[in-house]
C-alpha cells in the first residue's frame, strides 16, 4: 500500500504546484458561481462518514482509481471536516489521500472547499478546490457534489450500490446544471 502524502517529494510537489499555477492562468474563464444552486441546508454531523464514489468527471487527483472509490469525512472542528479517500489502482494496489475540508458558506454548509496538498502551501488560492453539494437526498444515502466552474463532478452514496435510477435521476440533474456527463466514469465497487 502506497500513501501519496507521504510519498511526494519536494521537487515533485514543486513541479505540481507550478503546473497547477500554469493551468489556473491558462484555463478560460469559469461560468458564473451564481449560476450554479446548492442544497438549502447541509448537517454536517449527517454528512460525515463514508461516501462511495458511483460516477465522476475525469481529474488529475484520481487519474490512477480504477475501482472501490470511498471518500471518508471526519468532524474536525465546528466548520472543518478531515477527509480520506482511497481507490483501488487498475493493478490492484490501494491509494490513500488525506485532506482537509472547509465550510465555505456557514447558512448553508453547501459549499466547502478541499485541500490535499500539503499544509504548507495551503496559502495558495490553488491548494482549495471547491466541493458544493448540489443534491442529498432527505435520509443523506446519496448526493450529488460538484464545482461551480462545473470541472468537478461525483456522485457519491453511503453504500457500493446504488439504485440505477436514483444515479440517472442525478445524471440527468447535473446535465441540466451545465456540466458535461458525457464524460462521467462509471466507478465499479467490488
Amino acid at each position: 500500500m502506497r500513501n501519496r502524502r507521504t510519498c511526494r517529494s519536494p521537487a515533485l510537489v514543486a513541479a505540481g504546484i507550478a503546473a497547477a499555477i500554469f493551468v489556473a492562468l491558462a484555463a478560460p474563464p469559469a461560468r458564473a458561481e451564481e449560476a450554479l444552486s446548492t442544497v438549502d441546508r447541509v448537517d454536517l454531523a449527517r454528512y460525515v462518514g463514508v461516501w462511495y464514489e458511483h460516477g465522476r468527471l475525469p481529474n488529475r487527483m484520481q487519474g490512477e482509481c480504477a475501482r472501490d472509490v470511498t471518500t471518508t469525512f471526519s468532524p474536525k472542528g465546528t466548520r472543518t471536516l478531515d477527509v480520506v479517500t482511497r481507490c483501488r489502482r487498475s493493478d490492484g494496489s490501494e491509494e490513500i489521500d488525506g485532506g482537509v475540508a472547509r465550510v465555505q458558506d456557514p447558512a448553508t454548509n453547501a459549499k466547502l472547499e478541499i485541500r490535499f496538498l500539503p499544509l504548507a502551501v495551503a496559502w495558495l488560492p490553488l491548494a482549495w478546490s471547491d466541493y458544493w453539494i448540489l443534491d442529498l437526498a432527505p435520509d443523506y444515502t446519496h448526493a450529488l457534489v460538484g464545482s461551480p466552474s462545473r470541472d468537478a463532478l461525483w456522485i457519491i452514496a453511503r453504500k457500493p450500490a446504488l439504485d440505477a435510477g436514483v444515479y440517472e435521476r442525478l445524471v440527468a440533474k447535473a446535465r441540466a446544471l451545465g456540466f458535461d456527463t458525457g464524460k462521467l466514469i462509471r466507478t465499479p465497487h467490488s
